[in-house]
């Protein structure tokens, strides 16, 4: 089932009684097109607006602007229950008390009128999804008898017996441990694949998006960064954002300059880049992208290494990075060739991405025009539109504003207080409030009370 959305939005009223206009722009202008049978992991930073974006493609939020699409049907108006949609939750949501065949027939004991199925048909059904997710030997036991993954397996069995058109996955591995995390993604991938159903995955964890979708799309602040197949995303990054949210360990970043078609990090040229006009610069380099060179035009200060078996990772130090340290990954063979405090490194074009640094906006050069283009023009043979962010994004303004301005009414607060206070002070002690004086007497005692306190005053006898 082909899932398209179009201009879709949503926006959360203030909860600031004083401020109605304090809204919240979670979804912003979304739009997206969901081919038939693929696995599409929604990646991004908490409160980049993913689960609201799936919410709202369940039916349990109603967007603010915007419309939703199952193939050529509207949905923008539908209940949830009417969607055809399987959902799988962060925390799972078993029935406690129920067994685990008790949890699988539960969506389906619910149908009415002509979806209604027999009680054999139903118990046939159960049977059948529980040995797809492998949890078929577990029929009679509770939740709470079994492991994190068994129970996410059968959250996962309760969303599909239904057969939905759509199967929604609202971070599902977050609670489990590495290792079972790694196990279930790979039950996942597994499961969509037999049943061939048009999933969505929301995930903040990029290694899990990368390695289980067909597609992911790339969020920040509501709005789409990127969108295309991992590889393609990691390799081809359209923004800075883009470019440090994928990878582990992250991108190493560094202020730079293009100057005469040359690319240089501090004083040191590193690349030569082409026909790039000049202009400041910053330069990613994935730690993959260092090759140990003693002529090589990058030097960092080596801290330490990391072994990690078949490669290693040299922990240096630049004081043009971004981040405390510098990761470069090189293969351990090389080990015995790091030596000193100083490490040099030659840099592989492909692995250095150059970025605007006014609009953090990818700069391509050299090979990697030709590349990109390959890419795009890949992306649209398969029916998938290019798709990335330009200019500033909306909330980040916003989002400033609302920080900067409680600490300015904070401020206001204050001093309103202190000029309370104030008063308060010079009148304590008085037993009444004063009576009005006439301006003659107002101007006698005035002199009286400097006379008075002249003698007590030391620098004045002095």
């Amino acid at each position: 089932m082909k899932v398209v959305l179009e201009h879709l939005t949503k926006i959360f009223p203030s909860r600031n009684k004083k401020d109605k206009n304090a809204e919240v722009v979670a979804v912003n202008d979304f739009n997206l097109e969901i081919p038939d049978g693929k696995l599409i992991g929604l990646l991004g930073p908490s409160g980049c607006g993913k689960s609201t974006t799936l919410f709202m493609i369940s039916g349990l939020q109603e967007p603010s602007a915007g419309k939703i699409y199952f193939g050529e049907d509207d949905v923008t108006e539908l209940s949830p229950e009417n969607r055809g949609i399987g959902l799988v939750f962060q925390n799972y949501a078993l029935y406690p008390h129920m067994s685990v065949q008790q949890n699988i027939l539960f969506p389906l004991q619910n149908l009415k009128g002509e979806n209604r199925l027999s009680k054999e048909e139903m118990l046939a059904r159960a049977e059948q999804v529980a040995k797809l997710v492998q949890i078929d030997e577990y029929m009679d036991r509770k939740p709470a008898e079994l492991s994190g993954g068994q129970q996410q397996r059968v959250a996962i069995a309760r969303a599909l017996v239904k057969m939905p058109r759509v199967l929604l996955l609202d971070e599902p591995l977050s609670n489990l441990d590495a290792r079972l995390r790694l196990q279930t993604r790979e039950e996942i991938r597994r499961i969509q694949k037999d049943t061939g159903i048009t999933t969505i995955f929301v995930t903040h964890d990029q290694e899990e998006a990368m390695s289980i979708s067909d597609y992911i799309v790339v969020m920040k602040l509501g709005v789409i960064m990127q969108t295309g197949k991992p590889q393609w995303v990691y390799d081809d990054p359209a923004n800075l954002f883009v470019a440090k949210f994928l990878g582990t360990p992250p991108i190493n970043v560094f202020t730079g300059r293009v100057e005469g078609g040359s690319l240089y990090i501090g004083d040191e040229k590193v690349l030569d880049v082409g026909d790039v006009e000049d202009q400041e610069v910053y330069v990613g380099i994935r730690p993959e992208g260092f090759i140990l060179d003693a002529k090589g035009g990058l030097s960092c200060k080596v801290s330490g290494i990391d072994v990690m078996g078949r490669d290693i990772s040299v922990v240096t130090t630049n004081e043009n990075a971004l981040s405390p340290v510098v990761r470069a990954i090189i293969s351990s063979d090389e080990m015995k060739n790091v030596s000193g405090e100083v490490a040099r490194f030659k840099l592989k074009e492909h692995k250095v991405f150059i970025f605007n640094k006014e609009s953090e906006r990818r700069v391509h050069f050299g090979a990697q025009i030709a590349a990109h283009e390959k890419l795009v023009a890949e992306m649209q043979a398969e029916g998938q539109a290019y798709t990335t962010h330009e200019g500033a994004l909306p909330r980040e303004a916003d989002d400033k504003e609302k920080r900067d301005a409680p600490v300015a009414e904070e401020k206001k607060g204050w001093l309103a207080k202190l000029k309370d206070l104030l008063p308060k002070k010079k009148a304590k002690g008085a037993e009444g409030p004063a009576e009005e004086q006439p301006a003659e007497d107002k101007q006698e005692d005035a002199g009286e009370s400097r006379e008075q306190s002249a003698p007590e005053n030391p620098k004045s006898e002095e």
